[in-house]
């Protein structure tokens, strides 16, 4: 079936007209202005403003409040109480440190750490050791332990062996091993 070429020629034409309308512009004149009314007589006076319900406030000329730490407690203050060093035996005068550079490790005598578990590895052994408060710690050989200046000398398969350096009488500076030894299962 053959189509009539006039029909596309007629469908051009007419986009071709709606487009060419609809381009156009037109100017719309200002409407007149009314008419001024004639001066009154009698000047009425403004009415007052109504007072406003809120006063206004600016973020310019608010009062900032002074904020008191007095009552508020440090957020950076352990809750665990600090535990002094027991007094040395008779005949020993431990080494002092200076008490700032004391770890929670070492704020405790040794003999009172328990052993929790020991981990056999194969370059070398850590055991999981208990202070009296109930904190656990995971130790290596070589790791400074307790208040008298101890670190770990040996960790073995049932045992962690803690060698403390002293003072002593005669200021002989000795050496003192402490064994803690793994509770056995039941």
């Amino acid at each position: 079936m053959k189509r009539n070429p006039n029909n596309r020629l007629l469908v051009v034409a007419a986009l071709v007209c709606l487009v060419w309308s609809g381009c156009s512009k037109t100017e719309e004149k200002p409407a007149p202005p009314p008419p001024k009314p004639a001066a009154p007589a009698k000047p009425t006076p403004a009415p007052a403003p109504a007072a406003p319900v809120q006063k206004p406030m600016s973020s310019a000329t608010r009062i900032t409040t002074q904020l008191e730490f007095g009552r508020r407690t440090d957020p950076f203050k352990p809750y665990a109480p600090t535990v002094a060093a027991p007094p040395p035996k008779a005949g020993e005068a431990p080494v002092q440190r200076p008490s700032e550079d004391v770890l929670p490790i070492q704020s405790f005598d040794a003999s009172k750490f328990k052993v929790s578990g020991i981990i056999a590895g194969l370059k070398e052994n850590r055991a999981l050791i208990i202070d009296p408060n109930g904190k656990g710690y995971v130790v290596q050989v070589g790791m400074q332990v307790g208040s008298g200046n101890g670190h770990i000398s040996r960790i073995t398969a049932n045992s962690v062996e803690v060698v403390e350096t002293f003072k002593g009488d005669r200021g002989k500076i000795r050496k003192r091993t402490i064994v803690l030894t793994l509770a056995k299962k039941r």
